[in-house]
């Protein structure tokens, strides 16, 4: 069926019409629109819209680059050349539904650019006159005027392709300057006062291929306006009441002189009032008139209809609809208007809106091509074995009450040219248990969207179907063992509750896929290997799980062209976890480690080997298992130690200080530091003759360190090679941060490089270079100083210093 056809409706009332009206305006602007933006940069401001915010007066802070502007629905009384003069780049002004009770054209003389301009639905009476050459689309309807605002001037309009007038009485005179003009559409809307004079001619002298006229709601049809005389290809009547009895309604002979006019294609009736006997007249008029198109919508019936005869022959028509029919009388037998329209001689038909309850089958074989019966009150039982729609291609019975999805499978089995088939929003559900599925073979195209189907419909589809169309239903898995659709191209499945992408290995040959809004949290990565034909999937607004088990999707979806994938990835977001929820796909990362179990044992067993073995080397290399021994020695001694009291503490200091050294050494000892010493009555302790026997050797260590004020270490070469030396080395370097007193005297009796110094010496290396040692000297007459030095180190009264330790 025509696109005109399907799109053709209108109000039932004034408001309704002029809706229609404002919206065939809005889409010329968009279009308008549209063909203007690429002559504009992005960075300019264009569309400026202040319609319904209560304006007064054309407001004048508008932008320079203004372009189109919108200030309809507001209170504006008057419109003066400075409220526009500075927009020199204005192209559309859209000034209806305002106040306006005056025009004068010549405010527009400086917008050049102006090509568009509504003043529709004012209160306009009159105006004034200014050449100008640029509108191309001149709306003066719904106004107050008696005359027809047609200036001389208008005669220069050579680019204008709508012109709206309003006027309550028609001159042939008013038309003439603008009857050479070839304009596309022409709405006239006739006054409330319209009829007292007119000339029944004067559509002759409007030269266009479309005309509307509109005529005054609410009265009687009594003109002897003839519309025959026109040459439009698209003739238009609204507001027709013929309530008087058949023989007096002088709207079917206006309806009948339409029998001369050779160039009417197409006559749409709107908003009708009149009886059901007068409204099957006048589809009986218009199935003689030579046209192809007959619409009728927004019709109020009154009475009841009886039988009539209906003349099928001689008809030209291709299309009849009939839309938005309202009855104030429903008890009467419908069996009669039922068989009129089901034995029509046209390819297409529609009757929508109606509370059509039935439609009977064609008596015989029936040339239908197209039957629109949707938005009605039609059952399952339409149809119903009926073999004489063989040539029926295309069939909607979608807003109706159909329940049983078996019985539109057996509706189909007869049609055998069945191509397209839409039962959309309506309660249809599928039983698989009653084994009917016998859909017609040559279905292409089927819409069950808005049902209440389950999973069990995939068990019963046509085989040949091409587009199919499921979306908002309560599918929450497609089975396996479903029809083999090897046709199948086009699957819509959005506004369900599935939880996974479907394979391809059923659906072949699938390119298009619609599944947005369902359950998927994480759907499955091999979609797009087993979906090799895929040119186009929407699969946002999905409650997606960002997990480990996500990135592969989204990798692969990542791939895809943007042809294909086209709502991502703005509709691509996380739902869970909380932490993630709202982030795009696209921006959700993961480490590969904690996504791979494998990777991340063989990570972790690899960390802990080399963690073990950078151990083992450190404990090698700064001897830790000698410090652990002299930790647990010291820490045994100190246990011991808390356990002696007071009185016995203090006698501990027996020794002024106790000398470590290399045996090696020993000469240096007995021969120069002893006799040194000790000639001042300082106590000296030595191993060989102080150390308890019985005793360990660490414990008698310990030992003479803790009995001693001082500790001092010879150091040489030797000592670095004696292991007990390294051991009271550690203890009395323990006991320097256990005590309150500095104990430690280190003498250098020959150099020692640092390299030749074991790592396991690292206190030692830390004492040499942060403390300060006595350098023996080998000049004879420094070593006076030098053991002057000493004595003064060590030489205090033992017993004072045990008071002072206490008192400490």
């Amino acid at each position: 069926m025509s696109d005109d056809l399907k799109s053709s409706s209108c109000s039932r009332n004034v408001k309704m019409t002029q809706m229609k009206l404002r919206i065939f305006y809005f889409a010329i602007i968009f279009m308008l629109i549209c063909e203007i933006k690429p002559q504009v940069s992005d960075e300019s401001e264009f569309l400026v819209d202040r319609s319904q915010t209560g304006l007064t007066h054309v407001p004048k802070d508008l932008s320079l680059k203004t372009t189109t502007l919108n200030i309809s629905q507001n209170y504006i009384s008057e419109i003066q050349s400075s409220d526009i003069l500075s927009l020199s780049k204005l192209r559309i002004l859209m000034l209806s539904h305002n106040k306006i009770q005056y025009l004068d054209i010549s405010v527009f003389k400086f917008n050049r650019e102006l090509e568009h301009l509504d003043l529709s639905h004012n209160k306009l009476r009159k105006i004034s006159c200014h050449p100008t050459v640029n509108f191309k689309h001149l709306d003066l309807s719904f106004n107050a005027f008696d005359d027809l605002p047609i200036c001389k001037e208008f005669g220069n309009l050579a680019q204008l392709k709508f012109l709206g007038l309003s006027a309550t009485q028609l001159r042939k005179s008013s038309v003439q300057p603008v009857a050479h003009l070839n304009i596309s559409e022409v709405l006239l809307v006739l006054g409330d006062s319209y009829g007292e004079e007119e000339e029944s001619d004067s559509l002759r002298y409007f030269n266009t291929r479309s005309l509307h006229v509109v005529f005054p709601t609410k009265k009687e049809f009594r003109f002897i306006l003839d519309v025959s005389v026109s040459t439009a290809v698209n003739l238009e009547l609204s507001n027709i009441r013929c309530v008087l009895p058949d023989d007096e309604c002088h709207f079917l002979d206006v309806l009948s002189k339409l029998h001369k006019t050779p160039r009417l294609s197409k006559l749409t009736l709107n908003n009708i009032e009149t009886s059901w006997s007068i409204f099957i007249a006048i589809i009986q008029i218009g199935w003689h008139i030579k046209m192809e198109y007959f619409s009728i919508s927004n019709v109020k019936l009154q009475g009841h209809l009886g039988f009539r005869k209906f003349d099928y022959s001689n008809t030209s028509l291709k299309a009849l609809s009939i839309q938005q029919v309202v009855s104030d009388v429903f008890s009467f037998p419908q069996s009669n208007i039922y068989s009129i329209f089901s034995n029509m001689k046209i390819q297409n038909f529609t009757v929508s809106a109606t509370h059509m309850l039935h439609m009977l089958c064609p008596s015989q074989i029936s040339p239908f091509l197209y039957l629109d019966f949707s938005n009605n009150l039609l059952t399952d039982i339409i149809f119903k074995n009926c073999t004489t729609l063989t040539a029926l291609k295309t069939l909607s019975l979608k807003m109706n009450q159909l329940k049983e999805l078996a019985n539109i499978i057996l509706m189909t089995k007869e049609m055998k040219s069945l191509q397209q088939l839409d039962i959309s929003q309506n309660s249809l559900r599928y039983n698989e248990d009653e084994n009917t599925c016998s859909w017609t073979k040559s279905l292409l195209s089927l819409n069950m969207s808005s049902n209440t189907l389950t999973d069990s419909v995939f068990r019963c589809l046509p085989p040949k179907v091409k587009i199919l169309d499921l979306h908002n239903n309560r599918i929450t898995n497609i089975p396996k063992n479903v029809t083999h659709l090897q046709a199948l191209q086009e699957l819509n499945i959005a506004f369900n509750s599935l939880t996974d992408l479907p394979g391809c290995g059923t659906f072949s040959s699938l390119s298009a896929l619609i599944i947005d809004h369902n359950s998927m949290s994480h759907p499955s990565a091999d979609f797009f290997q087993s979906c090799q034909k895929i040119r186009s999937m929407r699969a946002g607004n999905n409650p997606f799980l960002c997990t480990c088990e996500l990135r592969e999707f989204i990798k692969n979806i990542d791939q895809v062209s943007s042809e294909v994938a086209q709502d991502w990835p703005d509709s691509y977001k996380c739902d869970y976890p909380e932490s993630s929820k709202g982030v795009l796909l696209k921006d959700f990362h993961v480490s590969p480690l904690s996504c791979n179990t494998t990777l991340l044992i063989l990570t972790v067993v690899t960390t802990m080997l080399v963690l073990a073995a950078t151990v083992t080397f450190l404990c090698h290399y700064f001897d830790l298992p000698w410090y652990l021994r002299m930790m647990c020695q010291w820490t045994q001694t100190r246990h011991r130690a808390r356990n002696i009291c007071l009185e016995e503490l203090q006698g501990t200091l027996q020794f002024h200080a106790f000398i470590s050294y290399s045996g090696h050494d020993s000469a240096w000892v007995k021969n120069e530091l002893l006799p040194n010493l000790e000639k001042e009555n300082l106590q000296i302790c030595l191993h060989e003759r102080n150390f308890v026997p019985g005793k360990s050797i660490l414990e008698n260590i310990i030992n003479c360190i803790e009995k001693s004020y001082k500790s001092i270490f010879v150091l040489s070469p030797n000592f670095i090679q004696s292991e007990w030396c390294h051991y009271e080395l550690y203890f009395a370097h323990h006991n320097l941060f256990h005590g309150h007193f500095d104990n430690l005297i280190l003498i250098l009796l020959e150099f020692i490089p640092q390299y030749s110094i074991p790592s396991s010496y690292h206190k030692l290396k830390a004492l040499m270079a942060q403390r300060t040692y006595l350098e023996w000297p080998a000049e004879k007459s420094k070593h006076g100083l030098f053991w002057a030095n000493l004595r003064a180190a060590i030489n205090i009264n033992l017993m004072n210093q045990v008071k002072e330790i206490n008192h400490t």
